[in-house]
């Protein structure tokens, strides 16, 4: 009968393993510096003139430099850090907006089944708001949408693509805009002057999110393409 020793040292099993894994050697950045600027203060005073030796206003003075750097740097690592846990967050936050409709600074407008959505930013408030509603193809305006007095902020529109309510076909019923592509322009008036400070918004809608080092957290949308977290005005 053959025996199996079962009590073969981990020992080498251990070496073998650290060999095959070595662990990285981790320098602290901070210590390194430190470390250097040690070794140089050191070295300035063994080889300073015995007649003109450094004076403790000199020494005190390095030593405030030393602690400036070393200060700088565990700042950086810090500020590293956070940046990283909040691109963490906010990749998190942008994969919840994936097929959630959103609005964008733009002027394109998409009516589909009698149905358009998109909205107005406004840095002020307005006495009068107007949306004027073009075919994308003629860039003839078609319709106006007449949002009245309205507070700043942003403003969501649902539009039923009515241009004219006393415009009705033979059944009495209002006619609405074909479907397809349109552009809008926003006109808003305080005290009978434009505003140069109301925007209109697209709607869109989040396809997918892309997230790098370099670039950060960007949302591929379905029809404006690459956006920033920033660029969306709301979610809907």
């Amino acid at each position: 009968m053959t025996t199996v020793n079962t009590n073969t040292s981990a020992a080498p099993i251990n070496d073998l393993m650290a060999t095959m894994n070595p662990k990285k050697q981790e320098v602290d950045s901070v210590q390194a510096d430190t470390d250097k600027f040690m070794t140089l203060l050191v070295t300035q005073l063994k080889n300073q003139d015995p007649l003109n030796p450094l004076d403790n206003a000199q020494v005190t003075s390095q030593l405030a430099q030393l602690s400036t750097v070393t200060g700088v740097n565990k700042l950086n690592a810090t500020l590293e850090t956070l940046k990283a846990s909040y691109q963490s967050t906010e990749a998190l936050q942008a994969t919840a907006l994936i097929e959630r409709g959103v609005l964008v600074e733009g002027k394109d407008m998409v009516i589909g089944k009698g149905k358009a959505i998109l909205g107005v930013e406004l840095e002020s408030p307005a006495d009068k708001v107007v949306v004027e509603v073009f075919d994308a193809k003629t860039g003839k305006q078609v319709a106006e949408i007449d949002m009245g007095e309205q507070e700043a902020g942003v403003l969501p529109i649902a539009w039923d693509a009515i241009p004219n309510p006393e415009d009705v076909d033979a059944e009495g019923k209002p006619k609405v805009l074909p479907d397809g592509h349109y552009t809008f322009n926003v006109v808003a008036t305080r005290g009978g002057e434009k505003l140069k400070d109301a925007k209109g918004l697209a709607f869109d809608s989040v396809a997918s999110v892309t997230t790098n080092s370099k670039d950060g957290v960007k949302l591929n949308l379905a029809i404006a393409g690459m956006k920033t977290m920033a660029d969306i005005k709301q979610v809907l």
